[in-house]
């Protein structure tokens, strides 16, 4: 019997870990930098109650609480992205906890802004927009905070809010530090044998091995691995959820889903519209199962069947391979955008390209202006690791472009919009595999990624979003929610979405609600569905030749927050207001579903 396990993070080579010396060249400037925000922080005291006093002050208040704001974001990141990469790395751990506690008090420290400008009216300070220069850029920002006054509250109540934002933010710690580096798995193993370590990087790899007993095992052990601590799960979760309650009625919401599509200005409609349209389309799931349960030739098609491949040779492509077919798939946005995405893989060392011992789960892209836009990855030489990365290379260049073009404070950007720009760079890349390979085999292949990859966001992430809101919903009426609950609860959901065509273990199924890290922020999920729905509309336009739909989105791109972000889609092409996009994208999912029925018979 042999044993596969992976690298170490020493074992891998440099050019494929992230440029972390970019920002800065060791962890004792990290410690400096850090010192030296905490110095500078009270400075923002003498501007507490002097707001109003004129223009020129809040000019200088905003350009000092930028550059702070600047300064905090690239010290957490830097922490974050160094604990991510390897969860055993105690030093990066405790940055992780000492750049939160600064984060919080900065948080408090900055409260008073928001109830002053309030009292100051939006009048004069729309006025103040247009006679002070330097303030200009706020008009919409003066614009969101009054939409929102109802629920700016007092400069006291503002204080210890911010001030909760610490503790708060340790229950998301207490997740990722428990599930990255303390739950332990039992090794799989394939059909010949041969066992394989289960980590946090490696077992999605093997779940999507054609060896079906590498796939049950591996399922299995990690799902066996959360049940383990299930209770302690499920408490944490529902600590967070009762802060999302917290802050709903601190801020005189009427509900945790109000709270949280609100200060984005998306009305509650669009999510219970997307949970509406899932529901009525879950028979093009029911279809998707049958049909790989007859390609795989198996008897009982179960949860861990989903991610088997249906092509007998699955297409290695190394990274430096995907690297060039993304970057053929995205050639209809120009040069620059593909230079600047080629030489930021290649060349700058964007992303932590492969998997170690430690590394946490999933992937992401992160950054702040002044980095370069990271990615975390655990990449696998196969097409489902190729559309992750360009998935990533999605957000990483959407944050490029509005860095390039934004001034701080709209800097950044919702999830709402950010999984548009990720999931498009998967549409693109996948229309351009269909067009220059034939081989029936290979279309396959494409077909099984996509169906991955909507099984993720149109399957799951709906799912969750279901569960999500049930949850809150007990939470708000004060009922209690045990582990078992939750586990019940999830195993009853996708039960409905699997349909008589799937074969469930419900505890193994149903503990799948510990899996996702994002359910510790707020109705976050149901943005992944919503994503992907624009991402297809806006691709297809392109992809039509639609005359100026290219420039459209590269706007949007570069857009940030300067806009809401219905109004951003709108300049891209796309009205999110109406259902009309999600039935679409079940459309396409539907085709998908048809041409693998065809191809397979």
């Amino acid at each position: 019997m042999t044993t596969t396990a992976p690298r170490t993070r020493e074992q891998i080579e440099n050019k494929y870990k992230w440029n972390a010396e970019s920002v800065f060249p060791t962890r004792a400037d990290w410690q400096t930098a850090l010192a030296s925000f905490l110095d500078d922080l009270p400075k923002l005291d003498p501007f507490k109650g002097r707001l109003g006093e004129s223009p020129t002050v809040l000019a200088d208040y905003f350009e000092l609480l930028e550059g702070l704001n600047l300064r905090i974001r690239k010290l957490y990141m830097y922490a974050v992205f160094s604990s991510s990469v390897d969860s055993g790395d105690t030093e990066a751990q405790s940055m992780v906890g000492q750049v939160g506690a600064a984060y919080g008090k900065f948080s408090a420290t900055a409260a008073f802004t928001n109830p002053e400008l309030i009292a100051i009216g939006q009048t004069v300070l729309m006025a103040w927009t247009k006679s002070e220069p330097r303030l200009a850029i706020y008009a919409h920002s003066f614009d969101d905070l009054f939409r929102q006054q109802a629920h700016v509250r007092s400069a006291d109540v503002e204080e210890i809010l911010g001030m909760a934002s610490e503790p708060f933010g340790s229950i998301e710690e207490t997740f990722s530090l428990l599930t990255n580096a303390d739950i332990k798995f039992t090794p799989a193993r394939d059909s010949d044998g041969t066992t394989y370590e289960v980590t946090q990087g490696t077992w999605r790899g093997y779940v999507e091995s054609p060896d079906r007993e590498l796939r049950r095992t591996t399922w299995e052990s990690y799902a066996d691995g959360y049940l383990a601590f299930k209770n302690t799960l499920a408490a944490n979760l529902m600590t967070q959820i009762r802060a999302d309650v917290f802050n709903m009625r601190a801020r005189l919401y009427n509900s945790s889903l109000e709270a949280a599509l609100t200060p984005n200005n998306i009305p509650t409609d669009v999510f219970y519209a997307l949970i509406d349209t899932f529901k009525k389309n879950l028979s093009t799931w029911h279809k998707y199962w049958a049909i790989k349960r007859r390609v795989l030739g198996v008897d009982t098609f179960t949860p861990y069947d989903v991610w088997a491949p249906i092509v007998r040779d699955e297409p290695h492509i190394p990274y430096e391979q995907a690297v060039d077919w993304i970057s053929a798939g995205l050639q209809p946005l120009g040069d620059e955008y593909v230079n600047t995405l080629r030489r930021g893989c290649l060349e700058d060392r964007w992303v932590d390209v492969y998997p170690n011992v430690g590394k946490r789960q999933g992937a992401f892209s992160y950054g702040s202006p002044g980095t370069h836009p990271f990615i975390m990855m655990s990449y696998q030489n196969n097409l489902n690791a190729m559309s992750t990365l360009a998935h990533e290379l999605g957000h990483s260049m959407h944050s490029y472009l509005t860095w390039q073009n934004q001034p701080t404070t709209y800097s950044d950007y919702t999830l709402f919009v950010a999984e548009v720009a990720s999931n498009f760079n998967q549409a693109m890349v996948r229309a351009h595999l269909f067009k220059t390979n034939s081989d029936p085999q290979f279309q396959m292949a494409v077909i099984n990624e996509a169906m991955y990859n909507f099984h993720r966001y149109f399957f799951q992430m709906p799912t969750l979003a279901r569960f999500e809101l049930e949850i809150h919903e007990r939470a708000e009426q004060g009922r209690g929610v045990t582990a078992d609950d939750m586990i019940a609860l999830m195993a009853d959901l996708l039960a409905e979405g699997y349909g008589s065509e799937v074969t469930a273990d419900r505890e193994r199924s149903g503990i799948t609600w510990a899996q996702f890290g994002h359910l510790y922020a707020n109705f976050y999920v149901y943005q992944y569905a919503t994503g992907i729905a624009a991402a297809h509309a806006l691709a297809n336009n392109i992809l039509a030749g639609e005359n100026g739909a290219a420039d459209r989105y590269l706007s949007f791109l570069k857009a940030g927050s300067s806009k809401y972000p219905i109004d951003a889609l709108k300049l891209a092409g796309v009205d999110m207001i109406s259902p009309e996009p999600v039935e679409k994208a079940f459309a396409t999912l539907a085709d998908y579903v048809d041409r693998l029925d065809r191809l397979t018979r």
